[in-house]
């Protein structure tokens, strides 16, 4: 279990670069990770979009940045736009609409998420956790990426600076079947709708959230083997896990398990997590880091900074990659129709 915490030092410090002038998008970018790395974006010069539930919070959020950035003498480029990841009427008309509003898109962090809790069914009646963690941000980055495409190749961006990352976890080992999982006898396959949804309601908090951030690592190794290699896009795709961080997030821990053991679950997270700050630098890393592109290492994933992980066996599965990008694009369009989905090539 200490293994996929990996929280109690944490990295040294975040990645710099100069944002100025760029376009950064974060979902779940109003609380805990995604608005740390949402205010070094800002605090780097970059506009940045906020995407989550809640108008409150991205006003607070908004408030916070802005205010980091007074303190270093910047101005802050910060908004916020609301959206249900586990509706995906809603992600097509605002993300749809963030497209063709927007001039470009450098960076695209998927950020929102849920913890491991208790089993529930989204707007769309899918498994909340696949619904809001995996699936939402597939159909995000399918109507996003005309965009990161043409800002890639747009006059003086640097190569390779266009880039999506996914905020995994090292939980993705307790995913169904893996080594660390008690339903290893299970396994996860992704060949139907049924599994996720009716399956899910046979799993447990940590198994159910282990299930979407090996969905994140696999989403990452299929686009860039099924869309940027055969574009030959110049788009970094890569996963990280942020270490178990002082969020809160942590709280889902007394839902997920009522009782003591989710009181017990809540405190050893807190005891042992690293500040939200420190939550972001995987994340930071990714995005910003020159060693991405001199290292070719597109489609990985990161357990902390300049740290490659060692992911699962399912986590490197190419068959089942193709099979979740599949049941994705199934899932989709059952519920949008034939053309809900932008094309990749």
């Amino acid at each position: 279990m200490q293994q996929a915490l990996h929280s109690v030092i944490g990295p040294a410090g975040p990645e710099k670069a100069d944002l100025t002038g760029r376009t950064a998008l974060i979902t779940g970018g109003a609380e805990g990770i995604g608005e740390e790395v949402a205010k070094f974006f800002a605090l780097y010069g970059a506009k940045v979009i906020l995407v989550n539930r809640k108008e409150d919070q991205g006003d607070e959020a908004i408030q916070r940045i802005t205010e980091e950035c007074k303190k270093a003498g910047k101005e802050a480029k910060v908004e916020w736009v609301g959206c249900d990841l586990g509706n995906l009427k809603q992600v097509k008309e605002v993300f749809t609409g963030l497209r063709d509003k927007l001039d470009r898109l450098d960076l695209l962090v998927c950020s929102a998420g849920i913890n491991s809790n208790q089993f529930g069914l989204d707007a769309d009646g899918i498994d909340r956790h696949f619904g809001v963690n995996a699936l939402g941000h597939y159909y995000v980055i399918n109507l996003l990426y005309p965009l990161l495409r043409k800002t890639s190749s747009l006059p003086n961006v640097p190569r390779g600076s266009v880039r999506i990352v996914f905020e995994s976890s090292e939980m993705h080992r307790f995913a169904p079947g893996s080594e660390d999982s008690k339903e290893r006898g299970r396994g996860v396959h992704f060949g139907s709708e049924e599994e996720i949804t009716e399956g899910g309601k046979e799993l447990g908090p940590v198994e159910l959230y282990g299930r979407t951030k090996l969905a994140m690592i696999l989403y990452a190794k299929a686009l860039r083997d099924k869309v940027i290699k055969p574009n030959n896009d110049d788009v970094y795709v890569l996963a990280v896990h942020p270490g178990t961080v002082n969020t809160k997030m942590q709280e889902q821990w007394e839902a997920a398990y009522p009782g003591l053991l989710g009181t017990f679950a809540k405190t050893l997270m807190y005891a042992t997590g690293r500040s939200p700050e420190q939550g972001a630098f995987s994340a930071l890393y990714a995005a910003l880091s020159d060693d991405i592109v001199k290292n070719d290492w597109n489609g990985w994933y990161f357990s902390d900074p300049a740290q490659p992980g060692k992911e699962t066996a399912q986590g490197q599965d190419k068959n089942l990659a193709t099979a979740l990008w599949e049941l994705s694009e199934r899932m989709v369009t059952k519920r949008l129709g034939q053309d809900a989905l932008e094309k990749w090539a």
